[in-house]
């Protein structure tokens, strides 16, 4: 077993890295303050690829592994989660109209998904259907010149901001299999949104409900088949849950390393506080908790990757130890910072806002565990 990076894949964690410390990270509180990602980021983002990760390149994509892709993210959130996270989503959106969408579809939207000239959103969950995702109520109706899109998605990354939206909608019966992928446009008669969410953290994205009122959508904007959406859906959040995994690690690990520099610099009883036996404890807690956790991200994306008869087993047993380490990583990262960890200008108490979130998006770590309990029980 090789643990090691391949020089191409340090390559990769390297030139995301840099770009997210020159271009993100001295922006991250700002862009914070005013609840929103400017829109000019995300072209000089695709330009360096990270728009289309796993799109293959025959489709215009960079056409990486999942593991590679995990490395973007980790190296992106060092310099701020949310953002990174925002890329994510999009990068799931992109993955669903290279893997699922017609010839049609592709050429209609694919481009401009991969320059991020039109930014894509996600909506699957509902007011009334979280984790229970299969439950959706938002009908489209089919009709003569192709589907008319009713219903209501909430807790939206991108609602009002983004260009176009992938929409889990039911075209069928009452059941998973009744659910379809349609993709609607930004500016779409009938289409609105609810009133900008306050949230606690990922403040930096701009997250409202996504409204459709009987909006009209052409036949080709249906993503592969009808009744297959939920398939779609749940393949796209493997990744996605490894996505977000990658995202509380690069997190916590900008959190640990501000920790170290700030206990070598506080002094208290004559002496740095690094010094003292108690705390360097609990930095090596934290070090051998996030290194652990790293190899079992690692792990989990070489079997999606490998398409491990397990892999999705793998992924949500990371995404539930990844995003729990992570959260309790820069939580003692606060502690030991003291009344500076509280105070924004430090920066940790936004990587605490926002991890907090990782433990309920892409599936809640219940559901996590369930899924891992029931494959444990096929056995």
């Amino acid at each position: 077993m090789d643990f090691a990076l391949s020089e191409e894949q340090q390559a990769i964690f390297d030139m995301a890295h840099s770009f997210g410390q020159d271009n993100i990270a001295p922006h991250a509180q700002q862009w914070e303050r005013e609840g929103t990602i400017p829109k000019a980021l995300w072209p000089e983002i695709a330009a360096l690829g990270l728009a289309g990760l796993y799109v293959p390149e025959e489709h215009g994509g960079s056409g990486l592994s999942r593991l590679d892709a995990t490395l973007v993210f980790e190296a992106l959130s060092m310099a701020c989660p949310s953002v990174a996270a925002f890329l994510s989503i999009h990068n799931m959106c992109a993955k669903m109209l290279s893997a699922f969408g017609s010839d049609e579809t592709r050429e209609k939207y694919l481009p401009k998904a991969l320059t991020m000239e039109t930014v894509f959103s996600y909506c699957l969950t509902e007011p009334g259907s979280g984790s229970d995702a299969a439950a959706l109520k938002t009908k489209a109706t089919k009709t003569n010149e192709g589907y008319s899109l009713t219903g209501t998605k909430s807790f939206i990354s991108g609602g009002g901001y983004s260009d176009a939206y992938v929409v889990m909608a039911r075209t069928g019966d009452d059941t998973a299999r009744g659910i379809s992928a349609l993709v609607i446009e930004d500016g779409t008669e009938g289409l609105s949104f609810g009133g900008l969410e306050d949230k606690m953290g990922w403040r930096s994205q701009p997250t409202r409900q996504v409204q459709m009122d009987g909006c009209k959508i052409p036949p080709e904007n249906l993503l592969g088949e009808e009744g297959k959406g939920f398939k779609y859906a749940m393949m796209g959040l493997d990744g996605g849950r490894l996505n977000i995994s990658a995202c509380s690690l690069g997190a916590a690990q900008t959190a640990l390393t501000a920790t170290l520099a700030y206990m070598h610099d506080r002094k208290a009883f004559g002496q740095s506080i690094d010094q003292f036996q108690a705390l360097q404890f609990r930095l090596a807690d934290m070090e051998i908790e996030l290194q652990a956790a790293r190899v079992f991200l690692r792990q989990a994306a070489w079997k999606l990757d490998t398409q491990a008869p397990d892999a999705t087993q793998f992924c949500a047993m990371a995404k539930k130890f990844c995003t729990e380490a992570g959260s309790r990583i820069v939580d003692q990262c606060l502690q030991l910072h003291g009344g500076y960890g509280y105070l924004a200008d430090y920066g940790i108490e936004k990587l605490v806002r926002d991890l907090r979130v990782h433990q309920i998006l892409e599936g809640t770590n219940e559901i996590m565990r369930m899924i891992t309990a029931r494959a444990m029980l096929a056995k």
